[in-house]
């Protein structure tokens, strides 16, 4: 096992009607921003707890956060920060909310002329303004991490950030709240989570023995909880093992000591940048090649896998890893999620090489656990994704 640090400050207040208590966590002489996404929250009765929550603490509004943050709408939630003396934030929504809040955290304080060299300058944020998140759609697990992903659709970038400074102060987990998600949303959470996992635990022995129960652990809650997720939302206990396993998915802790691939998340993220794809899809489009293509180097986790989390009992090491990249897949397939790229767009040819000179251009010339993927391996990847 590697050494490893682990702190994570987030406080977590999980269960039934725990949006009532966001007043005991924001500070009672604050100003917030509340931020949410398309407004659904107004539809669903959630807008309305956090709203009654509020009602003593001065707050303002910001809606119309995009899946995918997109930068140009976050610039506009910035002006109204500064405009209206913001102390602490609230963020109110999935992923693309939390994430697009923590850029504003760290973007609120940022003493740059352009904020978007958060994003490219590679420097992680060590102080930004306060937040809390009441979490809607579990999935990405930025409810209780310090990483954001955002999206500059002028620039076709989707570029990623963090730091030990963008940690929610708390984040509200109300598992009552994922009733009214739409199939497709689901089956993005259930995806983007398990797939989450797999950059973690898909590598390589590192005689962490407790770090791979645990992410097994995950992994076999969410198969067990996905047909009744899906089946009916309402079903409380699945819906709470469904939220945590999406939490624990990325809160830091199945990463320590162990290595970690996340070569998936980077070309995924081309593929939302390039054609506005689904983030958990991407994964789904490219995990498969990835594990294909590194099979020499990931066939013992891939044979493990295939034993504990798929009941793979015969065979040989190399069968076995074979079989649980079909099992992945025939998963995702299963949930209604196509697995190749030309499924989601025409124009797929050339995507390989524009991904492959991104790279490239970013001075991304190692990728994966062992650092050795370079921008060709990934062109030859997305070109099997096809």
């Amino acid at each position: 096992m590697k050494n490893f640090e682990f702190k994570n400050p987030t406080k977590i207040i999980f269960g039934k009607d725990t949006i009532a208590k966001l007043t005991e966590e924001i500070p009672s002489d604050a100003k917030v921003l509340v931020l949410y996404g398309g407004g659904s929250i107004k539809k669903n009765g959630i807008y309305d707890q956090v709203k009654t929550a509020l009602k003593d603490v001065e707050h303002v509004e910001f809606g119309g956060i995009p899946a995918n943050p997109e930068y140009s709408v976050l610039l506009k939630a910035l002006e109204v920060i500064k405009a209206e003396n913001i102390t602490y934030l609230l963020a109110v929504g999935g992923g693309s909310v939390i994430d697009g809040t923590k850029f504003l955290s760290a973007a609120a304080l940022y003493d740059g002329e352009n904020p978007w060299e958060i994003l490219t300058g590679g420097k992680p944020t060590l102080k930004g303004m306060p937040f809390g998140t009441v979490l809607t759609l579990p999935a990405t697990g930025s409810e209780m991490n310090s990483g954001a992903v955002i999206t500059n659709k002028e620039t076709k970038e989707k570029l990623a950030m963090g730091g030990a400074g963008l940690f929610p102060e708390f984040s509200i987990l109300d598992p009552q709240v994922i009733t009214s998600i739409p199939r497709r949303q689901l089956v993005n959470g259930i995806t983007d989570a398990f797939t989450h996992v797999l950059e973690q635990y898909m590598t390589y022995p590192a005689g962490a023995l407790l770090q791979d129960r645990f992410a097994e652990g995950i992994m076999q809650t969410l198969l067990e909880v996905a047909p009744s997720v899906l089946k009916d939302p309402s079903d409380y206990d699945a819906a709470s093992n469904f939220m945590w396993s999406c939490t624990m998915a990325l809160n830091g802790l199945i990463q320590k000591g162990v290595p970690t691939d996340w070569a998936v998340h980077a070309i995924g993220h081309e593929l939302t940048a390039l054609y506005g794809i689904d983030h958990a899809r991407t994964l789904a489009i490219i995990a498969p090649s990835h594990y294909q293509y590194n099979f020499e180097t990931k066939k013992e986790k891939l044979a493990q896998y295939a034993e504990r989390i798929w009941n793979v009992t015969e065979g040989t090491l190399e069968d076995k890893a074979y079989e649980a990249i079909e099992k992945t897949e025939t998963f995702f397939n299963q949930m209604g999620i196509e697995t190749k790229l030309s499924k989601y767009t025409e124009d797929y040819e050339g995507t390989a090489e524009t991904i492959s000179q991104r790279f490239t251009e970013r001075g991304w010339l190692g990728l994966g656990e062992h650092q050795s993927l370079k921008p060709e391996d990934a062109e030859n990847i997305v070109r099997m994704a096809y």
